[in-house]
């Protein structure tokens, strides 16, 4: 069974697998097709790949995985393990920073770690838009 939201189709398969020309890692497009198979919509419900205050150009900036509109002030950033939790505590401080600025817009970001995703993308997409962040970061 699968999702048809007018430019793309899902099936489970679709979710663990991205298309060869899909530009960001494997579980952000989990999380991605997970969203478009709960019927979310790209440029309407939220973005992907978002610069805020600057983006990585700027000090300061950051790149946000997802945005949300709808639900709005949430933000989902995915983890990858190797890069967030095994190359050392400064790219966890960074993610902790992250958190804290956008907390002071208002914005709450949840992680979503990338071997959740890998068991269950659909059931951790849908913690995450309950606003439940079930990474290692939030606590577990």
């Amino acid at each position: 069974m699968g999702s048809n939201i007018g430019w793309i189709m899902v099936t489970q398969a679709d979710i663990m697998n991205p298309p060869s020309d899909w530009v960001g890692s494997k579980p952000e497009w989990m999380f991605f097709s997970s969203l478009i198979d709960l019927g979310y919509q790209p440029e309407e419900d939220f973005t992907y790949q978002s610069p805020l205050m600057g983006g990585r150009l700027d000090k300061g900036g950051l790149i946000i995985d997802f945005l949300f509109f709808n639900p709005p002030d949430l933000a989902v950033n995915v983890q990858g393990v190797y890069y967030h939790y095994e190359m050392g505590a400064d790219n966890r401080a960074r993610d902790i920073m992250a958190r804290q600025s956008l907390a002071g817009q208002g914005i709450t970001l949840i992680f979503v770690d990338e071997d959740d995703l890998e068991q269950d993308p659909k059931g951790v997409t849908e913690s995450a838009l309950q606003f439940r962040d079930t990474s290692r970061l939030g606590g577990r």
